[in-house]
């Protein structure tokens, strides 16, 4: 009797789950695959990225480049985002999500709040963000295909990528004066959710962007993604789960340095 074929494919957790938002939601650039405009050949190219408020990957793209005309012909395009550390590259976790590109108008509340989370993370970007040529757009998941590392294959629906909830546009509302205010009044609290949340090092962050799920860190190149312990209900506990989280990640420090009680 044949052997019935092992399935590769993992059942998808709620560990894959947030791996897999961990990818999109700390990946600054990515690999684009779109259809060229007038062949329908397939073509690559790397673009510049941040999330929007739910998680959903957003760009900035020249309107004179070959991708920005392809995705306005044809709006299918794929991202890949993940990238290799040290060893073997191919040991790394990396995502490919499946997409359909949506160019953001502009003089609109959305097209103001993906800009504002873009240029937060990506703020050299800020040089040409106003010029007539550059558009946003959302490249709005369907599907993605996961690989964890070695032989952790997985496959997502939309729903495991976006955080769709009745707190995103309160969130937004509030979230730049949140982000404003920790940068600018507690820089040591934000180093305390590297290090300690986000098992990162030095003491440089920023925070770039906030949503119901988490926070998003920056310290030069580097992008990092902190969860909260658990998901917010309003945007109105933030501030309480800021000052636990702070609290939780000074007392592990101490008692990492403090000297063994003889």
């Amino acid at each position: 009797m044949e052997e019935k074929k092992k399935d590769v494919i993992r059942e998808t957790d709620a560990d894959a789950i947030r791996l897999a938002k961990t990818l999109v939601r700390s990946a600054r650039f990515g690999a684009l695959a779109f259809n060229e405009k007038g062949t329908g050949v397939p073509m690559i190219s790397r673009i510049g990225i941040a999330t929007d408020i739910d998680g959903t990957p957003v760009t900035l793209i020249s309107g004179l480049s070959a991708h920005t005309q392809a995705l306005e012909a044809d709006a299918r395009c794929a991202l890949l985002v993940g990238e290799p550390g040290k060893g073997d590259a191919m040991a790394h976790p990396r995502i490919s999500l499946v997409c359909r590109a949506r160019r953001i108008a502009r003089d609109t509340p959305e097209h103001e709040r993906i800009a504002r989370r873009y240029l937060n993370r990506n703020p050299k970007a800020k040089l040409y963000a106003g010029l007539g040529d550059f558009a946003f757009f959302r490249l709005e998941a369907e599907r993605a295909s996961m690989n964890g590392g070695f032989g952790k294959a997985y496959l997502l629906d939309r729903a495991e990528l976006v955080t769709e909830n009745a707190q995103n546009e309160e969130f937004a509302a509030r979230e730049q004066s949140a982000i404003d205010h920790m940068n600018e009044d507690h820089r040591d609290a934000i180093a305390i959710y590297a290090r300690h949340f986000g098992k990162a090092k030095g003491d440089d962050w920023v925070v770039t962007g906030f949503d119901a799920e988490g926070m998003d860190l920056a310290s030069g190149d580097q992008c990092l993604r902190v969860f909260f312990p658990q998901p917010l209900a309003s945007a109105q506990d933030l501030r309480l789960v800021l000052v636990e989280m702070a609290k939780a990640g000074r007392a592990a420090e101490a008692g990492q340095t403090s000297p063994e009680r003889s």
